[in-house]
């Protein structure tokens, strides 16, 4: 597919992503890592402005001089910006307005693409897509969190985004010990933190063929497993008694069953299908009850052929690090992964909100060990 046409293709899909919103759906944001759609819309269509247009498009004008404050995340070589906290309270610019920003750049991209700027700049566009397809999925990820906490439950979608997958962890595949290449092989895109790629030595190990399921989780819960602290981390059994967390985010109890919010209203949680919506401390601590681990990244990426992955984004118990070799780009781009590696686990896979074209064995996610708001699930091994 020509850039131009991947472009305008990953450009129209977050438009439809947001087509059902009502207009009061554009500005919520209950917490602090949740973004408002308008503002996830505007900081997609900024990248682009600020990255590529600014830099290499002749004579380039602003679309607004305000937005380069209004809707930069986190690049402080860019300059400052909206606390995160604080992105809810940008009520204007309007809707409208956003969606006319997004029709100037892309007008002005597709100019810049027509003028064959050379490798530097398509680099940097494709860059942009992929970074506007990582922000499709959050879109779903905190559109959801955002709604759940609607007393009314409402329905966003035609589709749930937790129908994918079978799930029953009956059956392990065995891995021989030995040296294994990891990373990102080099033809086509990846980012700079699946770079660079090197060998690992892994002992003997088996690895779940297929994910955990709710059947499974629910007889975790059903035997106290939130109760017992000889389960969880220290720092996980804190966030538990913070929280006031018995099962997992957007779970609820009624006559004796257990329904869960998605993004097509609530719903009576499926036995067989995997479970969603869990935190690393969650998925630590089912795996200490069952016996069992989590498998590092590198485990994970080893035998990832040989199972289906991508309904879920499978915690690792790999801190989140930089491979050898890994190099920070100069400038703003170069803050795009680099600075986030601490304090953070590793995920592997893809979920059901990860948009097609968007995923490889090689990704590395990366969260922080408390959130799970992401489409999230548990793999084991041993």
């Amino acid at each position: 597919m020509a850039l131009s046409e991947r472009f305008v293709k990953v450009r129209s899909e977050s438009q439809s992503l947001a087509a059902p919103l009502f207009v009061e759906d554009y500005v919520a944001q209950p917490v602090e890592f949740v973004s408002p759609p308008k503002w996830n819309l505007a900081h997609t269509t900024w990248f682009f402005e600020e990255f590529v247009l600014k830099a290499y498009k002749k004579d380039y004008k602003l679309f607004n001089k305000a937005y380069s404050f209004l809707f930069n995340s986190y690049y402080n070589h860019v300059g400052e910006r909206v606390i995160r906290a604080d992105r809810g309270s940008i009520t204007r610019p309007g809707v409208e307005e956003i969606y006319q920003y997004r029709k100037y750049v892309d007008e002005q991209i597709l100019l810049l693409i027509d003028s064959k700027p050379g490798t530097e700049v398509e680099d940097l566009i494709v860059l942009g897509i992929n970074h506007e397809q990582q922000h499709q999925e959050l879109f779903l990820t905190d559109l959801k969190y955002t709604m759940a906490l609607n007393p009314i439950h409402p329905k966003v979608y035609s589709k749930a985004y937790v129908e994918i997958g079978e799930a029953g962890m009956d059956e392990f595949i065995d891995m021989n010990e030995g040296i294994y290449e990891i990373g990102f092989p080099g033809k086509g895109f990846s980012f700079d933190n699946e770079r660079n790629r090197h060998k690992v030595y892994l002992h003997d190990y088996s690895i779940s063929k297929n994910l955990l399921s709710n059947e499974e989780f629910i007889e975790f819960i059903n035997d106290k497993g939130y109760e017992n602290y000889d389960y969880w981390h220290s720092e996980g059994w804190q966030w538990l008694k913070n929280e006031n967390k018995s099962a997992p985010l957007y779970w609820q109890k009624r006559s004796g069953k257990w329904y869960h919010y998605t993004l097509n209203g609530l719903k009576e949680v499926q036995p067989s299908k995997p479970i969603t919506h869990v935190n690393y401390y969650e998925a630590f601590a089912y795996s200490q009850w069952k016996g069992l681990r989590l498998p590092t990244e590198f485990e994970w990426e080893a035998a990832a052929d040989l199972f289906d992955w991508g309904s879920r984004w499978e915690w690792t118990e790999s801190a989140y690090l930089p491979y050898p070799g890994f190099k920070k780009a100069e400038g703003a781009v170069g803050e795009y992964n680099g600075k986030f590696m601490v304090n953070q686990k590793v995920l592997r896979g893809a979920s059901v909100a990860t948009i097609e074209g968007h995923s490889r064995k090689t990704y590395r996610n990366f969260f922080h060990p408390h959130l799970g708001w992401q489409f999230t699930g548990i793999r084991l091994a041993k």
